[in-house]
């Protein structure tokens, strides 16, 4: 279906945010990364309970839900596939970034989720991360990687994928119930996004 022009009502309880797709089919040239005390770790067999965690650390700001709404097995069932890989950004000691990347489709790489959390947002540990994302990906036999973002993300982050070389190729609207009434967030996540019950 495609929206009329104009302006379009979103029922109360209700966000919508405008999601743009990215996608790149040629490694380029890595900015250069800041210095700091970062490290990037594969983690193979990622705990439901750690992922969680530090998926709600980096991206509760963002309203990232789908994966905090689904069971323990539907996210194992995901996060544990073949061909489905979690990595993670530490710093002091703790993990403060989280990349997964999905290598299902033959000959391309969708980067599902990617972030810093918020002590670190500015620090260059984004481009650390991705550095390492594009570095591995492009080390595997693909033509093509994709991501997304959206209109509740920092109002940085589709600079910074372009800044890296992903291009625009696709744009939509995402209604879903606002996680911020369900309990899914707490009600003072996101203060950006404007909360409507």
């Amino acid at each position: 279906m495609t929206l009329p022009d104009g302006y379009s009502d979103v029922p109360a309880g209700k966000i919508a945010a405008v999601v743009t797709h990215l996608d790149m089919h040629a490694p380029l040239a890595f900015p250069p990364e800041a210095g700091g005390a970062w490290t990037v770790r594969h983690v193979a067999h990622p705990d439901i309970d750690w992922y969680r965690d530090l998926h709600a650390r980096v991206g509760a700001e963002w309203l990232w839900v789908t994966r905090l709404r689904m069971s323990d097995a539907e996210l194992a069932a995901i996060i544990r596939a073949d061909g489905v890989e979690v990595h993670a950004l530490e710093h002091g000691g703790r993990d403060e970034g989280l990349l997964e990347l999905d290598f299902r489709n033959d000959g391309e790489c969708e980067i599902v989720f990617f972030g810093v959390t918020a002590t670190l947002i500015g620090s260059g540990a984004g481009s650390v991360l991705m550095n390492h994302a594009l570095r591995l990906v492009w080390s595997k036999p693909v033509s093509r990687v994709w991501l997304h973002t959206c209109s509740f993300d920092s109002p940085r982050a589709l600079a910074f994928y372009q800044r890296f070389g992903f291009r625009p190729f696709r744009q939509q609207v995402e209604v879903t119930d606002d996680p911020r009434l369900d309990g899914t967030l707490p009600r003072d996540a996101a203060p950006h996004v404007p909360l409507i019950d």
